[in-house]
C-alpha cells in the first residue's frame, strides 16, 4: 500500500480494467468521475473519495477505502473500494427496467431455410435499389 496513487493505477488494482492503457483512455474519454467532476490520469486518489465508472450497461459509483497501485488477486481488489448504497439500487432498479422491457422480445426461431434466405436477399436488394 502506498500513500499516493494516480486513479489510472487505482483503477487497474481495483481491477475495474484490465490495463492500465485502458484505464487511462475511459479517463481522457471523460468516462470516470471524480467526486462529482472529470478527471487526469494524474489525479492522486485520497480515501474516501467518490469515483463514478461506468460498467457495462450501468455506472457505478464506489467510496475509495484503501489505496493500492498493485494489481492483486479479486478479493483483495474488492478491499479497495465499496459501491455506494445508491448506486447498487440504481443498478438493480435498471436491471429490472432491462429485463421487463426484454420480455416482449423472443429471439428468432432458428437460422433460415433456403427459401427464407431467398426472401431475404430479394428484400435486401429492393433496398440498394430504391
Amino acid at each position: 500500500m502506498s500513500e499516493q496513487v494516480r486513479i489510472d493505477k487505482w483503477l487497474l488494482a481495483a481491477r475495474f480494467f484490465k490495463t492500465r492503457g485502458l484505464a487511462k483512455k475511459a479517463i481522457e474519454g471523460g468516462k470516470i468521475h471524480y467526486n462529482g467532476g472529470r478527471v487526469k490520469t494524474s489525479k492522486m486518489v485520497e480515501i474516501g473519495a467518490l469515483v463514478e465508472i461506468p460498467q457495462g450497461w450501468d455506472r457505478i459509483i464506489v467510496e475509495v477505502l484503501t489505496l493500492s497501485d498493485q494489481r492483486r488477486g479479486a478479493s483483495e481488489a474488492q478491499r479497495l473500494y465499496q459501491e455506494t448504497e445508491d448506486s447498487r439500487l440504481r443498478r438493480e432498479r435498471d436491471a429490472e427496467t432491462r429485463r421487463l422491457g426484454n420480455q416482449g422480445m423472443s429471439p428468432p426461431p432458428g437460422r433460415p431455410d433456403k427459401k427464407q434466405r431467398r426472401h431475404i436477399h430479394r428484400f435486401q436488394r429492393q433496398d440498394t435499389d430504391g
